[in-house]
């Protein structure tokens, strides 16, 4: 075995033909710390605020019987993804935030790269069995509770959480057996796969060919599949001989499709574009946007354009205010 001395003095221990590197330091938001009690009380903010509108909206689809259709279990689901998939994130950012310290082992920095990309993967997928339920609502009302019994959405769901479980685990192990030979400073405020493969030394062609796969499979083609099922149901609207019965459907369907444009725009622009076009700068504030700003305008967007969720939401606050 040798050692090394790493740029910033830190001792890294390593072998001839291959890097062991046993730890990472997050930097998050090191380059502005002036600013970082007033980021960790904006992030503790939104961080709680996003576990009590989804809460809120988990209670309300489990308990009102007026609730009880494909529609709101699907939102239940996505509420309960959004709350672990911040939880990934947050929590780590703000302990960060508060010491000013970013060490991270490779195991912990591995299982949160697992569980983002699970939960993110999850999060399309859900998104997409949700434009399925409207486009045969909305273009195949007759048979909607057929075509969308129980059974069938338990189905989807679990697909949605399990399906991209074989390809994560395959990703992470992948990735996090590369050699780290260069800087162990990620210059990011989560164990992402960009900045994580930017350490890598040597080849990182078939990775970045694997992430590019994986990406295509789990957020392109759910993506385009969502695009095509609001194809169907916007031709489907304007069909519609009633001004009423257009707006109806519309308010039902413009949530989600606000929610699909954010999500995967984002998720998008930071797997799908090549390695060496990625600003650091910019790929962390694109990350911001996935992880922390859109979980928190996800709740606001299905509650506030939601006349169901608005009456139920008022009839919950009238039980707990008596």
């Amino acid at each position: 075995l040798e050692f090394a001395i790493s740029a910033d003095g830190d001792q890294i221990k390593t072998e001839k033909s291959n890097t062991t590197m046993l730890e990472f330091v997050l930097l998050g938001f090191s380059d502005i710390p002036h600013l970082r009690w007033m980021l960790f009380g904006i992030f503790l903010l939104i961080y709680l605020a996003i576990l009590m509108c989804n809460s809120i909206i988990i209670v309300i689809t489990q308990t009102d019987p007026a609730l009880q259709t494909p529609m709101y279990f699907f939102l239940n689901n996505f509420s309960l993804v959004e709350i672990c998939y911040v939880t990934v994130t947050i929590p780590r950012m703000l302990m960060d935030l508060c010491t000013q310290k970013g060490n991270i082992s490779l195991y912990a920095c591995a299982t949160q790269m697992c569980f983002v990309l699970l939960l993110g993967g999850t999060e399309c997928l859900l998104l997409t069995a949700m434009g399925y339920d409207r486009y045969v609502a909305i273009c195949n009302p007759l048979q909607y509770p057929v075509v969308m019994s129980h059974k069938v959405c338990m189905q989807l769901v679990a697909a949605s959480w399990i399906s991209a479980l074989p390809a994560v685990i395959g990703q992470t192990y992948q990735i996090f057996s590369l050699p780290f030979c260069g800087s162990h400073r990620i210059n990011h405020f989560f164990c992402d796969i960009p900045p994580v493969l930017k350490l890598a030394c040597g080849d990182t062609f078939v990775n970045e060919m694997a992430v590019y796969v994986v990406a295509v499979v789990f957020v392109m083609i759910p993506f385009l599949l969502t695009i095509a099922s609001y194809g169907k149901i916007i031709s489907s609207i304007l069909k519609l001989s009633s001004a009423r019965g257009r707006a109806k459907a519309f308010s039902t369907c413009s949530s989600h499709l606000m929610v699909v444009v954010l999500f995967y725009g984002t998720a998008g622009i930071t797997y799908l574009q090549p390695k060496p076009n990625q600003s650091e700068r910019i790929g962390k504030l694109i990350s911001l946007f996935y992880t922390v700003l859109i979980p928190a305008l996800n709740p606001i967007i299905y509650t506030l354009r939601n006349k169901d969720i608005m009456v139920s939401l008022r009839k919950l606050l009238a039980k707990v205010l008596k």
